[in-house]
């Protein structure tokens, strides 16, 4: 792979991985919100979160309607399976009552499940035609690999059991246990995605550093020389950058109170702070709104103009961010923060007296 390929590689990780984050993000804050787990919160597609903008100073700001937001894609390869049973199941008064009194444990368990068994008729024969119609498209898909493998002769029905967020022993209803497996199959691989973005991550630092050895090895001596000593000096200019406030302290929140929504330093309060970045105001920074509070602290180290920063490098370098905010801050580990967390967080000795933060060491 050439230079050009891997710097061609690199912007469409960026840009791919961009897109489906906020896709991502937004669709796990449905999941885990509108009962921990599966409804709520849903941001525009792919425009970024106006922490700029101050709320206490908007007049005549008009609300948002839900209903209009069409609820983006999870990535998942079932997410318009997903989608569609839960606009059917919120259709049913008692269960949509009972989704939004549950707890995680209840979801998580399979308790909630067994209220399907009490919604009407008409909902029912829905799910049932759902079900029939994402059975044939995994047929269909497992077909049209079998064929172009040329491979004959194979039992298409034993080949459902691969697919763990449907019950393929009754393709023709959809029962409790279909809601069941649906829950667990989108909260286990949305639970694993800040994992395989690390090692993607990891995968893209080690291909970015072989093709540099490799090109090194092209070149004569003098002109080797010379790029080793331009890396050198790109290294350099990327480490001589302002200092980096601990995510989540009073000194990175109160930047973000000043210079992003324009107020007095002096007069910085967590709970105004909270309401002000709680941008759906829903009660709950989701991950993305705890995401848009770093930006700043990024762009102290990383532009797109220069050529020593590496924008993937700036993604992974926000997905630390926010993981540590959410280990220090989500209590419940419910993947949002409350008022009541947010404000807790603010009286430990951590948040006025942080440890220094180090980034991403570039490759």
């Amino acid at each position: 792979m050439s230079n050009r390929d891997t710097k061609i590689y690199a912007d469409i990780l960026i840009q791919g991985r961009t897109f489906l984050d906020k896709y991502y993000m937004t669709w796990r804050t449905i999941l885990l919100q509108y009962c921990f787990l599966l409804v709520t919160c849903i941001l525009t597609a792919l425009e970024a979160v106006p922490i700029d903008i101050d709320k206490t100073k908007v007049e005549n700001a008009q609300p948002v309607d839900s209903a209009k937001i069409e609820p983006p894609d999870t990535g998942l390869y079932y997410d318009e399976y997903l989608k569609q049973v839960i606009d059917v199941l919120e259709t049913d008064n008692h269960f949509r009552e009972k989704l939004q009194k549950a707890d995680i444990e209840e979801i998580k368990s399979g308790r909630l499940s067994k209220e399907l068994d009490l919604v009407s008729h008409h909902v029912r024969t829905k799910l049932d035609e759902l079900k029939r119609q994402e059975v044939a498209r995994l047929r269909m898909l497992i077909k049209a690999k079998l064929d172009s493998l040329q491979d004959t002769g194979i039992d298409h029905h034993a080949l459902l059991k691969q697919f763990d967020h449907l019950n393929h022993l009754n393709p023709e209803k959809f029962e409790s246990t279909d809601l069941d497996m649906l829950i667990k199959a989108a909260t286990s691989d949305l639970e694993h995605y800040d994992k395989a973005r690390h090692e993607e991550f990891k995968k893209y630092e080690m291909m970015k550093e072989h093709e540099r050895r490799e090109y090194l090895k092209t070149l004569n001596e003098e002109k080797r020389k010379e790029q080793e000593s331009k890396f050198e000096e790109m290294k350099r200019k990327h480490e001589n950058h302002p200092k980096v406030n601990h995510p989540g302290s009073k000194d990175q929140l109160k930047e973000v109170w000043e210079e992003a929504d324009g107020l007095d330093p002096n007069d910085f309060d967590p709970k105004t702070f909270f309401k002000l970045h709680d941008v759906n105001s829903d009660g709950f920074l989701d991950e993305q709104e705890l995401e848009a509070l770093f930006t700043k602290e990024l762009e102290k180290v990383y532009d797109p103009k220069n050529e020593e920063d590496d924008m993937v490098e700036m993604e992974e370098e926000r997905l630390r961010m926010r993981e540590h905010v959410m280990n220090e801050v989500d209590t419940n580990k419910d993947r949002l923060v409350t008022l009541e967390e947010f404000l807790k967080a603010t009286e430990k000795k951590e948040f006025l007296e942080p440890d220094s933060w180090e980034v991403i060491e570039p490759t």
